[in-house]
């Protein structure tokens, strides 16, 4: 279970699956530490729009199985413009994440940490 008096720029209920507040706390403790380290890096806030899902939720919205957001090592950070994908792209790969994708038409950053799958990747949706 993750304290989040260690983490200084999230909380658990930013991180909780919409349908379950409590699953904030089942987020991996390694990827809050980097994420944490990324958003000190970037110097702009990262609005996160999906973090942990449940089973359920991920259904709901049309996640893949196998998500690394229902193993709590993956969020999805709003970035809408140019200058904003760009420090928080600069500032992951700083702090160390390899596993990133772009959707320039929802607006948003997918990152994890999920070693299962296929590292030093970037996509686009």
């Amino acid at each position: 279970m993750i304290n989040y008096d260690k983490i200084k720029y999230f909380t658990a209920e930013e991180m909780a699956s919409p349908d379950d507040p409590n699953t904030g706390y089942m987020m991996d403790w390694n990827f809050m530490l980097l994420l944490d380290k990324a958003r000190e890096i970037a110097g702009i806030p990262f609005k996160i729009t999906s973090a942990y899902r449940s089973y359920e939720h991920n259904l709901k919205v049309g996640g893949r199985v196998g998500s690394s957001h229902c193993k709590g090592l993956a969020v999805d950070i709003a970035a809408t413009n140019s200058q904003e994908r760009g420090l928080i792209m600069k500032a992951l790969y700083k702090a160390g994440f390899t596993r990133i994708g772009l959707d320039f038409k929802r607006g948003f950053i997918h990152v994890d940490l999920d070693d299962s799958k296929a590292l030093d990747v970037l996509w686009g949706y």
